[in-house]
Formats: C-alpha cells, structure tokens, sequence
C-alpha cells in the first residue's frame, strides 16, 4: 500500500550543491543567519508531520469527503485535529513577516514544506496556502488597521483565509464580475453577490475564516478598471480582536469535483455583507494580483507534490511487481526490469527534479526580490520572478499531471482502483491544470506580456544564466552529451522567440503559438537545471547511488525530453493558420 516519504536528501542537495543557497542567503540581511543545518532540521520535521499525520488521512479525506449540513461545512474525519496540529506546530507562518508574529524564513523553506503537503494531502495543504496567499495580499495594500487586526491571527493560523473572484459569468474574466459593494457611512462597505468555486470558502477547522472579494463600487468603471478588493470575515471581530457576530456570508452548496474532495469548494452568498476595502478604490485587481501570483506558484508546487507521492507508489511498485520475461534472465522478472516502465519511471523522476530545481531557484530570486540591500538586484530578480511564475505554474502542473497518468500506468490495473491511490492522484492533480488561471491563460501570460517585460530584459537574463552555465561547463567532456542536446533546444528556443517577435508578433499567432512556446520554454530551462546537477554531482564527487542516478537521469533527459525541442518549434512555425482556418459551424 502507498507511503509517503519526503524527498528532503534531494531537497538539500539542490540547495546545497546546485543553487549555492546559502551563498545567495548570505546577501540577504533578513536570512543572512539562516544556515542549512536549520533548513534541514526543519525540512526534517515536517515531513514527519507530512508522512505521519496528513498522509494517513488523503485517503480517507478523499472517500469522506467535506459535506454541507444545514448550512455549516464539516471537513473529513481527522482533518480539524490535524489542522489544529499543525497550527500548534507552528508550520503556518513559515515565511511570514516577524512583525505580525511569522517566522521569517527563507521562501525556499516555505516551498519545500509547500511540497510535502501537496503530495502527503492536497486538499490539506490548500488550507493554510490559500490563507498564506491572503496574508500577502493584505500586509501589501491593506491599511496598518487592517493588518494589525487580521495579520497575527492568520499568521498563526487561529483564522484562516480564502479568495473569493469568480462568478458564474466571469471566471477568467473577471472584468464581467457583477457582485458590488455600498458604502455603509463608517467607513466599511456592505458586499452584495454569489461567487462560485471558492475553496476554503467555509469549513470547522479554524474560529473564522477571511474573505477578500472582489466587487463594483457604485461608480466603479466598467471592465477591469472597475474592481475592487474587499476584507469580509466570517465573523466581525470584536474590540479586543476575537470573533463577534457573524457576518451575512453564506455557503450556498459544495460542489461536486472530480477530485480534492476533502477540500471544501464553495458557492459562497454576500448578502450586504460588511467588509473594508483593500487597497485603492477600482485597483482591486492589481491587489488581487499579490495573492494570485503567490498561489499561482504554489499551485505549480501541488503539481510538484503529486507528482512526487505517485513517483514513489510507482518505483516501489516496480521493484516489487514480477510480471513477464527479462532479457538474459531466467524466470518472471519484477516490471523494473522492463524498459518501457523505466522510460515511464524516468519520465517522472526527470521532470520531479528539474521542475523542484526550478521553483527553487526562483524562490530564492523571491528574497532576493524582498530583501536584496541593492535595488538594481532587486529589480532584476523582480523580472526573474514575473517571467517564470506562469511557467512554474503550468510546466510544474502539465508535467505533474503527466507524472500522475505514467505513476497510474506503472501499476497497471492496480492504478485503476482505489486502493493503491494511484486513481486519486490523477484525480487530483488534474485542478492544478485548470484553478489560478488554466495552463493555457499561464502561456499566454507568457508569450504576450511577459516575453517582452521591462524591454525584455528578463528574457535575456535567464537565456544569459543558460549560456553561462554551457560555458562553465564547457570542460567536462563527461557532460557532452547533456551540453550538446541542451545547447541545440536553447537554439530552437532562441529562434522561436525570434519569430514570436517578428513574423507570428500578432495577437492570434502569439497565443497560437503560447501553449507550445511554454513546454518549449520549460524543457530548455530544465535542461539547463539538469545540466547543473549532473555538474554538480561531478563537481562534489559523489559517487554513490543518488549521484549515479541523477547522473543517469540528466542523461535521460537530455537524449529523450529534450529532442521534443525541435517537433515543438516545428509546430510554432506552423502558425496560426491550422488553427483558424476551419469555421466555427465546423466544430
């Protein structure tokens, strides 16, 4: 049956050996004293918490369910005491600000913990993420009354957060939102509208639970330039900050999914709710903005998470199933042995620990972003940050999804039952495609606004740490390979950019083009991740089984992913054209 272990060995050694962690942190006054003996001890930790509280109960969780009774949402069995747990823990303000009572760690560490969550229990872990994102949100644009009222209460998890954007006729635009918002005469504002698929809406794990809405003011523009954010507890809260009466929000059902069925999803009814605007008045989207690219980055790290805890199920599955013949062996041989369930394993595993590189490296361009003493530092990993936030959140998902499908594979019929939890994984991950902006939203994101940021600066850097790398590396004959195939896709890649920017520059050519130009995008840059781990096994002279195996597995990329390279350019070449060309009747 399934287990979880978290991969913290792996985890270590990318910040150790590959990012050089503890040099960047250096730089940071915030974490200059942050040494990874600490990150380990605490990486250490919640994965026992991970693999020993919150796995036991994905299961169940999932076959439970969250259900709705007369108006009040009862999580899973389990789930309220291991909330309570892990609140007591103190595992809620991991990174949080010291100044509303977080700990102030490093956003590596967050992300890491991000990570054991998302593959011991997704629909646990969108508990406390989703009120981290909230947390942003508000210390960010909320005023000081604001922040002092409702920060160190969610910090330490006594209240948890949720955000509440779409609509039934607005989803991925939300310049169609039609909830408004009146002011009252005090200063707050009463909340009016029905918003749909708002997880963490309403559940009993937490004494209340903090709503940003978004919502019209009576002379709000139309469009886009006419929201606004608001703040709308559960329950008002009290002069002395604990909970008073409860405020007129209400779930109206749960609904039905496909998976993450301990997590509560809700429609959720402001009926002249009171709440207090966030931020300036019509500028709620770009205050939005603050927690959706925060959990957009956790989403891609739940994409990571699964596919991590199906990677495991499958490669001790592997070992273990006997099933057919192996060549030059006598006698029915375990799967592993077979090479299609290798290309299936390594699939998996080389996709696990290049996209884990990534969202690393770019965590600590986050702290970088935040706490760098020079500014022009802080501005470049700023545009780092923005560039590779819908990458991250679609590769890490697509792939995550695809590791989920080859980790059910790898069991054959048993993947298809409930009892090895392969089919849960599938179900799961399949949402971190769609929620924070589907995939193909994150590629246009990518391909329209983001290719040509700050004049394309941001581009360029990464693209220049890329060639940097296949320079430095240029003497190690054993990495030939690697180098080469790395070398070839940074080329196709180069020269569709190229082409995005001239020839298919229109709109229709560019988004034709995003969902490929992102994938493209993705293999080059875990090219270049894997490139730099094989470079750093040789480099520490680790010769022992995980060396050996990340070596083999940056073999494996380099000569079966990233030849993907050149069909991906051939298809961006294609243009628009076979895509608009049929007419709509046609379909």
């Amino acid at each position: 049956m399934p287990s979880y272990t978290a991969p913290v060995a792996d985890m270590m050694f990318l910040l150790r050996d590959v990012l050089d962690a503890p040099g960047a942190l250096s730089l940071l006054p915030a974490h200059a004293e942050t040494d990874l003996a600490m990150i380990e001890s605490i990486l250490d930790e919640a994965g026992k918490f991970c693999a020993e509280k919150l796995h036991p109960l994905n299961r169940s969780g999932d076959e439970e369910g969250s259900r709705l009774a007369n108006g009040v949402v009862h999580t899973p069995k389990g789930f309220a005491e291991a909330y309570a747990a892990f609140r007591d823990g103190g595992w809620t303000g991991l990174s949080a600000s010291p100044e509303f009572g977080g700990q102030g760690l490093p956003r590596a560490v967050q992300i890491l913990v991000d990570e054991m969550l998302s593959g011991a229990n997704l629909s646990f872990g969108l508990f406390p993420g989703l009120t981290r994102g909230a947390c942003e949100a508000i210390e960010a644009h909320a005023d000081e009354h604001l922040k002092s009222t409702y920060l160190p209460r969610m910090i330490s998890g006594e209240w948890t957060g949720a955000m509440a954007l779409t609509e039934g006729n607005a989803g991925s635009d939300l310049g169609l939102l039609k909830a408004t918002a009146a002011p009252r005469g005090d200063g707050s504002y009463s909340v009016t509208g029905s918003k749909i698929f708002i997880s963490s809406g309403e559940h009993d794990m937490a004494e209340n639970i903090i709503h940003l809405v978004l919502a019209r003011l009576p002379d709000a523009p139309p469009g886009t330039k006419g929201i606004s954010l608001f703040l709308c507890p559960k329950f008002l809260v009290n002069g002395d900050g604990s909970p008073g009466a409860r405020n007129t929000l209400s779930v109206g059902a749960l609904e039905h999914k496909m998976g993450i069925h301990a997590q509560p999803t809700c429609v959720m009814n402001y009926d002249g709710c009171q709440g207090w605007l966030v931020g300036q008045p019509h500028r709620g989207l770009a205050a939005m903005f603050t927690m959706m690219n925060a959990e957009r980055l956790f989403v891609g790290v739940q994409g990571l998470g699964v596919a991590d805890a199906s990677y495991q199920t499958a490669a001790a599955y592997a070992k273990e199933r006997l099933q057919g013949r192996a060549s030059g062996a006598s006698g029915t041989a375990p799967i592993i042995a077979h090479p299609d369930v290798r290309r299936m394993l390594l699939t998996m595993l080389s996709t696990i620990e290049a996209g884990r590189a990534l969202v690393l490296f770019t965590a600590l361009e986050m702290d970088k972003e935040t706490t760098h003493p020079d500014a022009t530092t802080r501005a470049e990993s700023a545009g780092l940050v923005a560039l590779l936030t819908p990458v991250i959140k679609a590769a890490l998902t697509d792939f995550g999804f695809e590791a989920a499908v080859l980790g059910q594979q790898v069991l054959g019929g048993h993947g298809y039952i409930r009892e090895w939890g392969q089919e849960q994984h599938v179900r799961d991950a399949r949402i971190t495609q769609i929620y924070e902006g589907t995939n193909g939203i994150q590629a246009q994101d990518l391909v329209v606004r983001k290719l040509d940021l700050d004049g394309g600066a941001p581009l360029r850097r990464f693209l220049g740490l890329i060639r940097e790398t296949l320079a430095t590396t240029a003497d190690r004959s054993e990495l030939t390979t690697e180098r080469d195939a790395l070398s070839e896709a940074l080329g196709h890649l180069d020269d569709v950019t190229t082409r995005l920017g001239g020839a298919l520059s229109e709109v229709d050519e560019r988004n034709a083009a995003a969902v490929d130009y992102l994938r493209l995008f993705s293999l080059v840059a875990y090219g270049w991740l894997w490139l730099r781990i094989a470079d750093a096994v040789l480099r520490v002279g680790d010769v022992t089984t995980t060396g050996r195996r990340k070596l083999a597995t940056a073999r494996f990329f380099a000569t079966r992913m990233l030849p993907q390279s050149q069909s991906l350019a051939r298809q961006i070449a294609a243009g628009a054209a076979p895509l608009m060309a049929p007419e709509a009747s046609w379909f």
